[in-house]
């Protein structure tokens, strides 16, 4: 077994003890920041919320899902991909408005 499968095994492993219904890794980007929409700031804020980014399957529903697993604190970003997920690339941002109408932005911190 090579490093990077390695690598990407003992990831899968740490979000299947979050979540027992992950069963595949989709992507991984090494390093992301996340924003928030302020609208009576009419501006974005820099959250706390910083780390590698998982794209992956579930064998339950919601079948796809992304967590942020953040190096910031203990607190993750886990966000569900369902019909009320609603994206827009923008490179290099990723812009998306949740089920609750909240528009969030990641960042890769990593040179393409």
């Amino acid at each position: 077994m090579d490093s990077a499968n390695a690598g990407h095994m003992m990831s899968l492993a740490a979000l299947q003890r979050q979540d027992p219904y992950i069963n595949t890794l989709l992507d991984v980007t090494g390093q992301v920041a996340l924003y928030n929409f302020n609208s009576k700031a009419n501006e974005w804020e820099k959250t706390e919320i910083e780390g590698t980014l998982f794209v992956y399957t579930r064998s339950a529903s919601p079948y796809h899902g992304f967590t942020i697993m953040n190096r910031l604190s203990t607190e993750n970003l886990v966000e569900p991909i369902n019909k009320d997920l609603e994206f827009q690339l923008q490179e290099p941002f990723l812009l998306y408005k949740n089920y609750n109408s909240e528009y969030s932005w990641m960042q890769s911190n990593t040179s393409p």
